[in-house]
């Protein structure tokens, strides 16, 4: 069961997330916060596997709520759900240490695949938001992307994988291997490449 802590200061938008994650037999939401302070405290108490945070909020403000939960519980995973995609927020909340960015309109199903893809790991984006972060990178990069010596022919396939955008469970399904056995060789291939994060990974494996 993935518990999950809705963070939003508009009540109906965490009235309809709730509707949502309660429908789902492995998603259950453990609390709800209207303000980063409150946040806080709830994921101190609740110890929730993925907050979804929303940016905007009066008081203490998402990112900051970010880093305050990530800073007593680095294994908290969390997941931004916001109305602004632009570099203003996107940036400062993957700063932050949030593990994927969503946008409001994005599909319930996308939502729902967000968390899941969270709770395992996974950097969920919104396609528009990925694509943004790879062209800025392009721009930003000048010369040749770096190179890795030293790995295998699997630890390749799967970093191909990651450059495509598929979760650990796609990844798994693709190469006919254990769910585990994906996460194993990504931890690796983050290390090799000096990536902090999937995105980082995902970046490096485009040459960028």
């Amino acid at each position: 069961m993935i518990r999950v802590l809705l963070v939003d200061d508009q009540h109906l938008i965490r009235a309809g997330l709730r509707m949502l994650c309660d429908a789902q037999p492995d998603i259950e939401v453990v609390g709800e916060a209207d303000n980063g302070r409150d946040a806080v405290a709830l994921a101190g108490q609740l110890r929730p596997d993925v907050v979804v945070m929303d940016l905007r909020m009066p008081g203490v403000d998402g990112i900051t709520a970010t880093s305050r939960i990530l800073a007593d519980r680095p294994g908290t995973r969390v997941l931004v759900l916001t109305t602004f995609g632009d570099d203003d927020h996107l940036y400062p909340a993957l700063t932050a240490g949030a593990c994927g960015f969503l946008l409001k309109d994005a599909p319930p199903t996308d939502l729902l695949a967000g968390i899941r893809r969270a709770a395992g790991g996974d950097s969920p984006f919104s396609p528009e938001v990925l694509r943004r972060l790879v062209q800025r990178a392009v721009h930003a990069r000048a010369g040749a992307p770096p190179r890795v010596d030293g790995l295998t022919t699997r630890e390749q396939e799967v970093l191909d994988l990651v450059a495509e955008g598929l979760s650990n469970a796609e990844i798994a399904d693709r190469l006919h291997i254990g769910i585990t056995t994906v996460k194993t060789h990504v931890t690796s291939l983050m290390a090799k490449t000096g990536s902090p994060n999937r995105v980082r990974l995902a970046l490096f494996a485009r040459g960028v």
